[in-house]
């Protein structure tokens, strides 16, 4: 009995010994993979772009004789952007600025020889933004400095009259820009431009008057945020 029972604790002993050698062994499990988290999504950095679009104006005018009123004009717009997003939770606050070239050219009738033109060349904006982020959704408003170059022209039987400014104004709009990926993204924005009124002072003291432009520009744009 005695007997039997050494062989019994040494064989447990063995297998114990076996047991413990088998756990000091290296693994071949291969090493735990860290999760990888996608990064979150910020409006915030600088950002430059460019855009084009189309425009609608009325000509305004006041002390110009004889002078048939201006006819409403239209045309294309297109130019450039560039602005930086500052995001604080979901609200986002901006400045941008953008400059466009423009086909806008508005006319009158001609009465007993007399009639005048409008034409805007190019135009500029300098203005602030706030919006509010669904994510990459950025609904926002947006207002500001405006200028511009504008051409009066009048044209009278006896004399042709041209006067070639740069116009300065107040422009204010909205728009809802989306990021498709973590740096580019597309924008459609409306403005009203108003470049308050313009004194056309005929030498001779023949015409004295004013010519207000202002106009509402529809456009699509394409931001690089860096």
């Amino acid at each position: 009995m005695k007997k039997y029972l050494l062989s019994s604790v040494a064989a447990l002993g063995l297998v114990a010994a076996g047991a413990a050698s088998a756990a000091d062994l290296p693994s071949r499990k291969g090493p735990v993979v860290a999760p990888i988290y996608a990064p979150i999504f910020t409006w915030t950095g600088f950002y430059v772009g460019a855009n084009a679009g189309y425009a609608w104006g009325q000509i305004d005018s006041t002390n110009l004789g004889v002078i048939p009123q201006f006819k409403d004009p239209d045309g294309f717009v297109g130019g450039g952007q560039i602005g930086y997003n500052y995001q604080i939770g979901q609200w986002v606050v901006g400045l941008e600025a953008d400059f466009q070239g423009a086909d806008l050219k508005a006319t009158t009738g001609a009465l007993n020889g007399f009639s005048a033109s409008n034409e805007l060349n190019w135009f500029g904006t300098v203005r602030g933004r706030v919006g509010y982020a669904f994510d990459r959704f950025l609904p926002y408003v947006t207002g500001g400095f405006a200028y511009g170059q504008v051409k009066n022209k009048i044209t009278a039987p006896t004399f042709v009259f041209s006067d070639d400014n740069v116009q300065y104004g107040w422009t204010l709009g909205a728009g809802l820009e989306y990021a498709f990926t973590n740096n580019l993204s597309a924008k459609v924005e409306y403005l009203y431009v108003d470049l308050d009124k313009e004194s056309v002072n005929v030498p001779g003291g023949t015409f004295t008057g004013k010519v207000e432009t202002k106009f509402s520009v529809v456009r699509a744009g394409l931001n690089y945020k860096f």
